[in-house]
Formats: C-alpha cells, sequence, structure tokens
C-alpha cells in the first residue's frame, strides 16, 4: 500500500506505483474536520482519479488524546512534532490492510518543496539592500495587529487573493516574517526557520548550543542559498525528524514503510540537477510536477501546501486544555527544575487568549514534559 496525503511527493509516488500495478494498489489518508487542516478530500479525489483502492480515517481530538500518552512509549524521546500523531493513526489504519506502506517523504528536501525555498534567497538579498531602520520599522508594523486579527483580515481579502498565493493562515506568517527582519546573516535566517525557540537556552536552564550545531552552518560549499538549506535538512531535518518519526510511527504499528524517494539513485540524480529545473515562478518541485501531471491533472494538486499538520492551536484552547495545563503548570515547571517556568506560562497565556499561536512551541515543551513523567514512572 502507500500513504496518499494528496500533496505532490505522495501522490507521485502512488501514480507511478499505480501505473505499475494490475490491479488497484491500497492508499490511505487522515482526514481533519478542522477545514484548513484537512487534505482527504484532495487525496480522495486523486486516488478516485489514479483508480486506487483507497481508505480513509478522519481524526478528532479524542483520538489524539488516545495517541498522546503512548508517544514516549514509541519515540523513545522527547520528540517533538505534532504530525507524529497523525503518522501514528495512519499507520494503525494501513496495518489493518497491509504490511508494508511506500511514503513520499524525502521529495521537499530533493527537489526544493518547503515554502523556505522559494522565498528565503530572494528575501534576503531585498533585506540586504534595505536600511535597518526600514527593517526594524517593519518589524514593529507587522506587529501592531495580533495575529488573530491578520487572520480576520485575510478571510475578507482571500476571495481577491491568486490561488497561488494563498495560505493557511496569515497571522503567524506575518509575525514570523516581523522576526525574520530582525535576522543578521542568511543563516541566522535559517536557524529560525527551522526552529520553534530561536533561543533555546533561555528555555532550558542552563543550557548552551552545541557545538556540532553551530558547525554544521559551515557546509556544504553550494551556488546559492536556497541550496545551502536543501542540503542542511538533508543531513538534519530530514534523518532526525521526518525519518525518524515515519519509522517509529510505523514500527509501533508493525508496519514496515519505505521510501523510495530516497533511493540513493534518486537522490544523486536530483543533485545533479540545475536548481532552476526544481524551482520557477514560485513554484517548487517543478520536474516531479511534470512528471506527476502525466497521471493527474493540475488542477487536482495546485493548491496552497499545507503539510502533514493537525489542529494542536485549536486542540490546545479545547478538548486538550485539561492535559496540557497539567503539565504546563508553573510549580511543577519550577519544581522539576529543567525549564523557564516564567516564558512558558507566559506563552501558554498568550495562547489560551488567542493574542498568539505558540502550538509549536508549546507541543515541545508538552512532549518534553510527557517524556519526563514517563521516566519518573
Amino acid at each position: 500500500g502507500a500513504f496518499l496525503s494528496g500533496g505532490v511527493d505522495s501522490s507521485t509516488v502512488v501514480a507511478l506505483m499505480q501505473a505499475r500495478s494490475s490491479r488497484p494498489v491500497r492508499t490511505f489518508s487522515i482526514g481533519f474536520n478542522e477545514e484548513s487542516y484537512n487534505e482527504a478530500q484532495f487525496a480522495k479525489a486523486i486516488a478516485s482519479h489514479i483508480g486506487t483502492d483507497h481508505t480513509e480515517l478522519y481524526v478528532n481530538s479524542e483520538q489524539a488524546l488516545r495517541v498522546i500518552p503512548k508517544l514516549p512509549q514509541f519515540y523513545d524521546e522527547p520528540f517533538s512534532d505534532s504530525s507524529q500523531i497523525p503518522t501514528l493513526l495512519v499507520s494503525e489504519l494501513t496495518r489493518r490492510y497491509v504490511t508494508v506502506s511506500l511514503s513520499g517523504d524525502g521529495g521537499d528536501e530533493l527537489f526544493s518543496g518547503y515554502n523556505r525555498y522559494l522565498w528565503s534567497d530572494r528575501i534576503w538579498e531585498i533585506m540586504e539592500r534595505l536600511p535597518k531602520i526600514a527593517l526594524q520599522f517593519g518589524s514593529v508594523g507587522l506587529r501592531i495587529l495580533s495575529e488573530k486579527q491578520w487572520n480576520e483580515l485575510y478571510r475578507v481579502v482571500k476571495p481577491i487573493i491568486p490561488k497561488r498565493y494563498l495560505m493557511q493562515t496569515l497571522g503567524r506568517n506575518a509575525y514570523r516574517l516581523a522576526e525574520i527582519l530582525e535576522m543578521q546573516s542568511s543563516h541566522e535566517l535559517y536557524k529560525f526557520l527551522v526552529s520553534h525557540w530561536n533561543c533555546p537556552e533561555k528555555l532550558v536552564l542552563g543550557a548552551k548550543e552545541p557545538q556540532n550545531q553551530k558547525n554544521q552552518f559551515q557546509q556544504p560549499k553550494v551556488s546559492s542559498f536556497t541550496e545551502w538549506m536543501m542540503a542542511q535538512d538533508i543531513v538534519t531535518y530530514l534523518p532526525d525528524d521526518i525519518l525518524t518519526k515515519l519509522d517509529r510511527a510505523s514500527m509501533s504499528a508493525s508496519l514496515e514503510a519505505r521510501v523510495p524517494l530516497l533511493d540513493h539513485r534518486v537522490v544523486e540524480f536530483a543533485w545533479r540537477l540545475p536548481l532552476e529545473w526544481k524551482i520557477k515562478g514560485g513554484i517548487g518541485k517543478r520536474i516531479l510536477r511534470k512528471v506527476l501531471y502525466r497521471y493527474v491533472p493540475k488542477n487536482l494538486i495546485e493548491r496552497p501546501k499545507m503539510g502533514f499538520s493537525v489542529p494542536i492551536d485549536s486542540w490546545l484552547r479545547g478538548p486538550l486544555l485539561d492535559w496540557a495545563e497539567t503539565l504546563l503548570d508553573e510549580s511543577r515547571i519550577k519544581n522539576e527544575g529543567y525549564l523557564n517556568y516564567k516564558l512558558i506560562r507566559k506563552k501558554w497565556q498568550e495562547h489560551l487568549s488567542g493574542k498568539a499561536n505558540w502550538q509549536n512551541h508549546l507541543w515541545d515543551v508538552l512532549m518534553f514534559q510527557t517524556w519526563l513523567e514517563e521516566q519518573k514512572n
């Protein structure tokens, strides 16, 4: 079988898989009732067009609560990527029908799919030309409205925005841009883009950045900032997050997950390609899309990139509130002595009030807290 999110990578893998199969292949998707996070309807449309035997499962907060207590056991470390929840659930679903499943992981890093590849190089060039005072004013101006107000404004103007420029939420992106305008170097910009807590030493008491983390930003030597970011992701983010998440989630369900896009021949071929074969006109994965469009029409694929994310932001304000409040209790964190309880409580209160969306920051802390609790037991 194969995981099918409805994105370029998994759709390409499934399309090629089905083209070589004499019977419908099994495909599996996870959906959410929250529209801004739900890609299941796209996956279903693609599965129908390709002709796969498709199965989907819509996930609610109750199912997430069932999975969360198991996370420290499955990952065996304080692993924080909220998409670990749907990855676990889709693995459990898939294992009911097959023992091996293909995944589209690796396509973003090899063929330039992440949003940061599309605009970071350009925005850094612009920032280098602008006076620092202008960047400071821009950063302050973007923070005049709260994230919630930006999102409300976005809902009003969304109907007139070209489809290619649509995004999930404007508010969080506006605040991230405000922080980007304060960056002092391109390497600092990359570190910010791939981090949740930009100054982890403020969060973890007595912490210092590991030396190997600092050294990694010296290599490799490539022709552009975009390719440099892609190379960094391939040796850090891909194995340490994406593949770790997939491997432990699938194996927890006794499912064997395989990643055909990371076959060494595909990797070697991808790195020989000029960057313009991957990115053009603000759209990534150009060559991969050309392969996919032989099997699937463009209108089923062309939409804003969502990623395999879950509505943790709203769940933390609702059904996960009591669970989170227990783990983020001020006296508890203070007595444990590992984390800055004042900083955490500030972000927690801002998140609950809707002033900001700190879901990723808080999920990092919550995953550490659940892991720590597991060690005590």
